[in-house]
């Protein structure tokens, strides 16, 4: 069948015809393709067309898709079970593993996503400071938790509004909404509500705005202002742990969160998240502790060995350099081909991580990130996906490389844009 009829069939099935909605291409226009199956740095859609793949599943994929030691490893826990609802010893050996390559982590909580790491962290901060609200940054993504589905209103320091319907006001003024990489913005949320914060939730490096990275002390003035406070720093490393370095973000700019959230890289492509912290805090979750978290499938056997496969290559190889290297080499090129053609951008990246955004302002927290044309975006994703060159269907997200992912395939790639810009 065609993409456009599959689509049309989902549709009628499910909200938007998709499990996610950006998956629905509706900021970039145009129908979504079907996937089929997908290999190394390559994916092919139901119509057998085969794209380049930077999107790599939204991050995860750091040895690319069906890399043979993670398909091996589920198929062998497979034969011996899916799910047990109870504690395997698979859980216990990632978790040797996280705590080994992540210094500020002493204990680990297993969930299933993402969203419930961040959501279970935000539980957890109040639990252990007895504290009601939680600061966050405009244009940082921290799952679809209603605590954290916020967005900010006018003003330095607001109380969050809520982001879509279904959350209630009276939890979304919980949050404290202040713009990325202003610490003043910082200095004065905790002068007025300091005492009653349990924790500023903040990605090291934004990945859901597009990446944009932290201005030099801004992280260290999280840590110092929780600290004269007695607030937590939670660490949101879904995208960024085990992508920029081995130990994550935390590594490269040498911070010490107290809970760092977890997720993607962490399992290989499957469904997992985490949670984890310094002793004293993790100890107060249940059944330790009195703050409840718990899941029937945390801990699923078939996302341990996925992550321990893909956690064991990555500290066997340390590609990070050569990631390092050869997404500069993208990443350059590609500024080559969009200046040639005149069109205003920048490009944000760090390690195997970049977007572009299509402006001539430095982009350094969310209102700069949304000067981006994104009428241009949308052209510019169209063009690349005819060539067959598939990236994330959204301005406001990251392109991931992997390890699959050769000097070969990042020539064609650059060809393929290089036609496809010459088309906008």
């Amino acid at each position: 069948m065609k993409n456009a009829e599959l689509f049309q069939k989902a549709k009628a099935l499910m909200p938007g015809g998709v499990s996610s909605p950006v998956r629905a291409f509706k900021a970039v226009g145009g129908e979504p393709i079907i996937v089929a199956k997908a290999e190394g740095s390559r994916l092919w859609d139901v119509e057998n067309k085969e794209y380049i793949d930077f999107l790599m599943s939204w991050g995860p994929l750091i040895l690319g898709h069906a890399h043979p030691k993670v398909v091996e490893a589920i198929q062998e826990q497979a034969k011996k079970g899916i799910s047990y609802g109870l504690t395997n010893y698979h859980e216990i050996t990632l978790a040797e593993m996280v705590t080994s390559a992540m210094p500020s982590v002493e204990m680990v909580r297993f969930v299933s996503s993402g969203t419930e790491a961040t959501m279970s962290a935000i539980r957890l901060a109040r639990g252990y400071t007895d504290r009601k609200y939680v600061v966050k940054f405009d244009g940082c993504y921290h799952g679809h938790g209603d605590s954290l589905l916020v967005s900010a209103g006018s003003g330095v320091a607001t109380l969050g509004i809520p982001g879509t319907p279904g959350v209630p006001e009276e939890i979304a003024s919980l949050t404290l909404v202040i713009p990325y990489n202003d610490t003043s913005a910082l200095e004065e949320v905790f002068r007025k509500y300091g005492e009653e914060i349990a924790c500023v939730i903040v990605e090291p490096v934004a990945g859901n705005m597009g990446v944009v990275l932290p201005k030099p002390g801004f992280l260290e003035a999280i840590r110092e202002v929780t600290k004269e406070y007695g607030a937590l720093v939670i660490c949101d490393e879904v995208i960024t742990n085990f992508r920029l370095a081995k130990g994550g973000a935390q590594e490269l700019f040498r911070r010490d969160p107290d809970i760092t959230c977890m997720g993607k890289i962490l399992g290989g492509g499957m469904p997992l998240g985490a949670y984890g912290g310094r002793r004293e805090i993790m100890e107060k979750v249940a059944p330790e502790g009195p703050v409840y978290q718990a899941g029937t499938l945390s801990g699923n056997p078939l996302s341990m060995v996925a992550g321990i496969a893909t956690l064991s290559e990555l500290f066997r190889l340390n590609p990070y350099k050569e990631l390092e290297r050869l997404t500069q080499k993208l990443t350059s090129n590609l500024s080559n081909i969009l200046s040639r053609k005149g069109i205003p951008h920048r490009i944000n990246q760090i390690a195997s991580m970049f977007t572009v955004f299509f402006t001539d302002k430095d982009v350094y927290d969310y209102e700069t990130a949304k000067t981006s044309d994104r009428s241009m975006f949308g052209r510019f994703f169209r063009a690349l996906l005819r060539e067959g060159v598939l990236i994330p269907p959204a301005q406001f997200e990251a392109w991931f490389l992997s390890t699959a992912h050769t000097d070969e395939d990042v020539d064609i790639a650059l060809e393929r844009i290089d036609r496809a810009v010459s088309s906008l």
